[in-house]
């Protein structure tokens, strides 16, 4: 059978209609990925009212805006830092005074064991104060997607700076401990019973949920949060009972992990993962051993 060339044409025509639909969908979709830079990095809110107008101002002077947000976070830090160095120094200084007629020899140790017992009533101390100065910001803290610079990040920059002072500073000595449990409760995390948390790479407590018995493996992350194509997305995080996160592994916002599912040493689980009941996460296939 011989094609005509009526029959060339209407192919022709069909391709350049096909790629003329293609080539609209791509604008299309490259419209709306410049536009979406364009909302985030607007310096006008969509927001209405009062609210609208503080948030316009939050963006058009963000240097002085970031500045003024520090403001409330460098005056928690003083007074969590100050209250909790108290209790030391006020034993510091009554061990001192009833040995002031005692030789230096004898002062030396008795004064070095006094700081160090004010070391430790500073980290008993510090857990307590900080919950205390989050309790505020968890009213506020939801699950947010949008421009970095505005009213709903606030509280979750705060919270987020409350959690990394006790982080930085004293964490680490009481992991895994009870005590690092009541911390994270404190700050709002979901605890179930019997959690064995072996990290202190942990931000948003306020939004992360663990089921019963659930282990977290030394240095993993746990964050709420993520940036994708300049928004900031802060979402829940929830890990099912008897779950065991490996080693260093990295498990972002927005995930969702069934129970009893085990997640391999140093892999990410990405945001907006669904893990079923049972599953294994980068795990080596016992039927394809390596030799």
């Amino acid at each position: 059978m011989t094609v005509g060339p009526l029959s060339h044409q209407k192919k022709e025509a069909s391709c350049n209609l096909s790629f003329a639909r293609l080539s609209g969908i791509l604008d299309n979709l490259v419209m709306t990925h410049h536009q979406d830079i364009q909302d985030i990095n607007a310096n006008k809110s969509e927001k209405k009212g009062l609210v609208g107008s503080v948030e316009t101002l939050l963006r058009k002077f963000r240097q002085a805006a970031f500045l003024f947000a520090l403001v409330p976070i460098i005056l928690a830090y003083v007074i969590a830092l100050g209250t909790s160095l108290s209790p030391g120094l006020y034993l510091y200084w009554t061990v001192e005074e009833r040995l002031s007629a005692f030789p230096l020899l004898v002062k030396a140790p008795i004064l070095g064991s006094t700081i160090a017992a004010g070391f430790i009533l500073f980290i008993f101390t510090i857990i307590v104060i900080v919950p205390v100065l989050n309790l505020p910001a968890r009213f506020f803290i939801n699950p947010y997607r949008g421009p970095w610079f505005s009213l709903e990040s606030i509280p979750w920059f705060y919270h987020n700076a409350l959690t990394y002072l006790v982080r930085y500073t004293v964490l680490d000595f009481i992991t895994p401990t009870p005590l690092n449990i009541f911390f994270f409760r404190a700050m709002g995390m979901k605890v179930g019973k019997g959690c064995m948390i072996n990290t202190s790479n942990i931000s948003d407590p306020a939004l992360i949920i663990l089921g019963d018995y659930v282990t977290i493996g030394g240095s993993a992350y746990l964050m709420a949060h993520y940036g994708m194509k300049g928004y900031l997305i802060i979402d829940h995080l929830k890990i099912g009972a008897g779950t065991t996160v490996g080693l260093n592994a990295k498990i972002l916002g927005g995930v969702d992990i069934g129970r009893r599912v085990a997640i391999a040493p140093n892999h990410t689980v990405f945001p907006k993962t669904k893990l079923a009941d049972g599953t294994k996460v980068g795990m080596p296939d016992p039927s394809n051993p390596v030799n």
